[in-house]
């Protein structure tokens, strides 16, 4: 009967009987479960894939198979999996374990950054000698940054496995942080700053004693309320002309990270009503980056310059014959002193930029600020100078420029401050101050269609809040 059959026939049908019964001889029982991943086979490529899904129970019914179009059925089968037994799915599974495994595991050790302590000391706490500390600083990037800390920052550092500090975090602040990390050529810095979500809100508050007890009282922070007068100082005295019924108003910014409030930025409009008159201030930015506060009609809300730079008495008036209290001979005092505590911030009295920053003779630690119109200012006999204050940095009218101090030839600590115009010293208590520029012309068209749309807006925030007060009310 074989000879009725060709010899390749026959050649086929003994190899499909071999692979029958080896198939059934290596099939599991039905009491077997089948946990293997099936792996898909790229005939193209020559790799295999895992198809994502365990094998089916043998002892759960198939999934009917979806309804084939004609095209695909009379295609070619795929092969869908591997019936010898594999070893790629171990091999995946250590290297993943092994993966896991080297992963380094971190230790951080965080400190808060007290007034006195260095960054030796600091390192030394954390356990890392000074070679250790030079290593860092000499790193790549902005790690020599390091070496700028202030108090009330915090400072961690985070060691590996081997006992060896692979990484440097110095927190600025919740938005700023140093990060420095160990890499296969020493140690890099980076700055990475956090934007936060910034929403408006809204308060009104009615004085009956002080602005500040009516601005909390309206849920706003002291530095908003600050903030508040410092806008409206130039055309409201806030010590004699606020009456009891006085109004104010204002918009401003929440600051959250995470979706949780973590403090208030700028005020970005607000109203003051006093004794009936309404003042209305808009903070605009110009085309060239800069902000400020306007009325609606273009106007600026201040004065050029802040009349004094500190909040302080006067020690030591402008006097040009005055006699010297060191050296006790006549010589002309070309400034005013303001005696205050030492580390007292010193403001910058308008904007301008750093002409000078560093140690000048008898005058100590001294920054010098050159001002449009030639007007320069001189902040001397500082403790230290302001963060970031160095020659030719640009800086606005409030900004710290430094702060109280006894360096140079001073009997104690205090302030001198000199406001000169094209090099001649002129009492700050007395001169005219010039008006700040009001919206070039240039910028007017801009402003006047940002000036509609922020009025409407504050008054938008206003009705809300009022129908919200009355509901609260009922």
């Amino acid at each position: 009967m074989l000879k009725m059959f060709p010899k390749t026939h026959i050649t086929i049908a003994a190899a499909t009987s071999v692979v029958v019964a080896a198939a059934i001889l290596m099939s599991p029982s039905a009491d077997v479960e089948a946990n293997r991943m099936a792996y898909s086979l790229d005939l193209d490529e020559g790799t295999v894939k895992a198809s994502g899904k365990p094998a089916p129970r043998l002892s759960e019914k198939p999934e009917p198979a979806a309804d084939k179009t004609p095209e695909e059925a009379t295609a070619a089968p795929e092969l869908a999996s591997i019936g010898s037994e594999p070893q790629l799915p171990e091999a995946l599974d250590t290297a993943a374990a092994m993966a896991e495994v080297s992963e380094p595991v971190l230790q951080w050790q965080e400190y808060k950054i007290k007034s006195g302590d260095t960054l030796s000391s600091l390192f030394g706490k954390a356990g890392f000698n000074d070679g250790i500390m030079l290593s860092v600083i000499h790193g790549s990037g902005e790690a020599d940054k390091l070496q700028r800390l202030y108090a009330g920052e915090t400072i961690a550092f985070a060691t590996d496995d081997a006992g060896e500090l692979a990484a440097i975090d110095l927190q600025r602040n919740l938005l700023e942080t140093l990060h420095v990390e160990k890499t296969e050529d020493g140690y890099s810095g980076e700055t990475v700053v956090r934007e936060p979500d910034v929403k408006p809100a809204f308060a009104s508050g009615v004085i009956d004693g002080s602005l500040y007890v009516a601005a909390r009282e309206a849920g706003m922070s002291d530095r908003l309320a600050m903030e508040m007068a410092g806008i409206f100082g130039w055309n409201i005295d806030f010590v004699y002309d606020v009456r009891k019924g006085d109004r104010f108003e204002v918009v401003y910014e929440e600051l959250y990270l995470d979706g949780e409030k973590f403090d208030t930025g700028n005020i970005l409009s607000a109203r003051f009503i006093n004794r009936g008159k309404e003042v209305i201030a808009l903070q605009y930015t110009d085309s060239n980056g800069d902000t400020d506060y306007y009325s609606p009609d273009g106007s600026s809300m201040r004065k050029a310059f802040l009349r004094t730079p500190i909040n302080a008495r006067v020690s030591s008036s402008f006097n040009l014959q005055r006699r010297h209290p060191v050296l006790d001979v006549v010589r002309p005092h070309e400034g005013t002193d303001y005696a205050a505590p030492p580390g007292t911030p010193i403001k910058a009295a308008g904007h301008g930029r750093v002409q000078f920053a560093g140690w000048k003779g008898g005058y100590g630690r001294t920054v010098i600020l050159k001002h449009g119109d030639n007007i320069t200012t001189l902040y001397a006999h500082m403790s230290r100078l302001g963060k970031g204050i160095k020659t030719g940095t640009k800086v606005k009218q409030g900004d710290t420029v430094g702060h109280v101090g006894s360096s140079g030839m001073v009997t104690g600590p205090h302030l001198h401050y000199e406001f000169r115009i094209n090099g001649s010293p002129r009492n700050s208590r007395t001169v005219k101050l010039p008006d700040a520029k009001p919206v070039p012309k240039s910028e007017m068209a801009r402003f006047k269609g940002f000036a509609e749309q922020q009025v409407a807006k504050f008054e938008l925030f206003r009705q809300n809040y009022q129908h919200l007060a009355l509901a609260a009310d009922e």
